[in-house]
């Protein structure tokens, strides 16, 4: 059951949702709308002739600030990650899903490739994958809506919630926009193998 306004008001009130900072204007039908922060990891393309998924590759991305003034300009064909301004705490019997707004959509900007789902137990920033589809460079500013956040009630509060030990959450707690971890994946099969 998606929660509608009233509920993610009193949610959001009692501590059961956490979001930091909230503004209760930002609060539409379903959702709340979610701002983007001012840094953002872009790739450094020449620094690795590929992207090989069992090796970290730290140096392929470079940290970036959004000037207070000047915008971000993002060109055709580019992905960035960006991260939320909200730090946002899910409980143990919610989900929760991140999408775009329709106004950036109908212009060419999308703020997630997959990772659209937030588990229970996520605390953190939000990371967004950036991506701009259309033929135009577009601007980024520092604390504009970027995206909607809507949260859903389980069936029942889930045993594992995202962040214990046993899962190996990999984003947990996250501030800034974060790179891809799924070198851990690799890790993880090496040590079985062993």
């Amino acid at each position: 059951m998606v929660l509608s306004d009233k509920d993610i008001k009193a949610a959001v009130k009692a501590g059961i949702i956490g979001i930091n900072p909230y503004f209760e204007k930002d609060v539409q039908p379903a959702s709340v709308d979610l701002h983007l922060d001012k840094k953002l990891l872009i790739f450094n393309n020449s620094s690795a002739p590929f992207i090989d998924l069992k090796k970290e590759l730290p140096n392929i991305n470079e940290q970036v600030i959004i000037d207070e003034n000047d915008p971000f300009i993002i060109h055709p064909g580019d992905f960035v990650l960006g991260s939320t301004l909200e730090k946002i705490s899910i409980p143990n019997n919610m989900v929760a899903r991140i999408e775009g707004k329709s106004s950036l959509g109908r212009i060419g900007l999308l703020i997630h490739s997959t990772a659209g789902f937030v588990d229970p137990g996520f605390d953190g920033n939000l990371t967004l994958e950036l991506a701009n589809v259309s033929r135009l460079p577009i601007t980024l500013y520092y604390g504009m809506r970027i995206g909607q956040i809507s949260f859903q009630t389980m069936t029942s509060e889930v045993e594992k919630p995202y962040g214990s030990p046993e899962l190996s959450s990999r984003y947990q707690g996250q501030i800034d926009p974060t790179a891809s971890k799924v070198f851990k994946d690799f890790e993880k099969h090496i040590s079985k193998k062993d």
